[in-house]
């Protein structure tokens, strides 16, 4: 059974420029998330995300649909029932959301303070949980004197106080830097992998979905539309929002105006092949065109991977006698897409 459910999930907003009117903000989602996986969700600035996050743990009541967590549907439940529901979900945020009058010890005591925990359990747990997350000399430090990737792993250690079964990070890594949010990935990962937490992760960011996830939803005003692995939506992306963000971090198919570039740089044939995990390697590719005579160059693409899972576009400039390349054409595209720009 799924750990989180939603079932034609619907969350409207009176319009703020038409008089009875409404916005949907989150328009007949479903979806399932599977206890233990880390599940990306993926969108630009307004496509829903947040919103979907704060249905889940109910800080905002669905209009239409249900949300079960853990088999119960969460739709119907008093105030009292959903305060102790929330302490099954961790949340982490952007900007981290810290106390900064209090120090990070109070920081990730915090939640254990609301739920009634005696003093001595709490010190226990905030010692175990600095521990965790690197930062067990801190624990007197205020947050104004951490740096940004310090502050997120305190704003997780705080998450985890309560021995949550699903973490919910939205957008927790767009105010780090590069070698920063890579540390931090590094450490949610581990948190999956040790701790067996659920962990929902919503970005903007591609690589962050790449780094982290094993299946991710895309949406766009307020729909999901597409979602699957990662590597399936990666390497196949069906539909034209998810191409964008794909584009991001994999170089496909060099457009018309890129093929012109190519075209005044390199001499001779402009060819793209596709590659995923299990078809014909890139080395079988440039043997067969050795084999026809071809001389060929590397101009574009590149070949990505996806835990232990590969796959890629490599355009290549193909020089030879014509009648030759079109016979090495047709055999390699027998078992992997060819696409020869016009």
């Amino acid at each position: 059974m799924p750990i989180v459910s939603l079932r034609d999930v619907t969350k409207s907003y009176p319009s703020p420029t038409e008089k009875g009117e409404v916005v949907n903000a989150i328009d007949n989602v479903s979806l399932d998330i599977e206890q233990g996986e880390v599940f990306g969700i993926i969108g630009y600035s307004g496509a829903g995300k947040s919103t979907l996050v704060r249905l889940i743990n109910a800080l905002e009541p669905v209009t239409r649909g249900t949300v079960e967590v853990d088999g119960t549907d969460i739709t119907g439940l008093g105030e009292r029932d959903l305060r102790t529901m929330r302490l099954e979900i961790g949340m982490i945020f952007q900007q981290f959301n810290l106390f900064n009058s209090k120090s990070v010890a109070k920081n990730i005591a915090y939640p254990l303070v609301i739920a009634g925990m005696p003093r001595a359990e709490r010190a226990r747990r905030v010692a175990e949980l600095l521990d965790f997350v690197g930062l067990s000399d801190k624990g007197r430090s205020y947050p104004d004197q951490l740096s940004g990737g310090q502050k997120q792993r305190v704003g997780i250690a705080r998450a985890l106080a309560t021995n949550p079964r699903i973490l919910l990070a939205d957008e927790a890594t767009s105010a780090l830097d590069p070698e920063t949010t890579h540390e931090v990935l590094g450490l949610l990962d581990r948190v999956n992998r040790e701790l067996g937490i659920t962990i929902v992760v919503i970005t903007h960011e591609m690589d962050v979905i790449r780094s982290i996830a094993s299946r991710v939803a895309v949406m766009e005003q307020g729909r999901i539309i597409e979602k699957g692995g990662v590597f399936d939506v990666f390497s196949n992306p069906q539909h034209p929002a998810s191409r964008r963000f794909v584009s991001t971090v994999v170089k496909g198919i060099p457009e018309p105006y890129e093929v012109t570039t190519l075209r005044s740089r390199h001499d001779g044939r402009i060819v793209t092949f596709s590659f995923r995990d299990g078809d014909r390697s890139q080395s079988d590719v440039f043997v067969e065109l050795a084999r026809a005579n071809v001389e060929f160059e590397l101009v574009y693409g590149g070949i990505n991977d996806i835990r232990g899972r590969a796959f890629g576009h490599l355009t290549l400039a193909l020089r030879g006698d014509n009648a030759a390349i079109d016979g090495a054409l047709r055999t390699i595209g027998a078992t992997i897409d060819v696409v020869e720009a016009a």
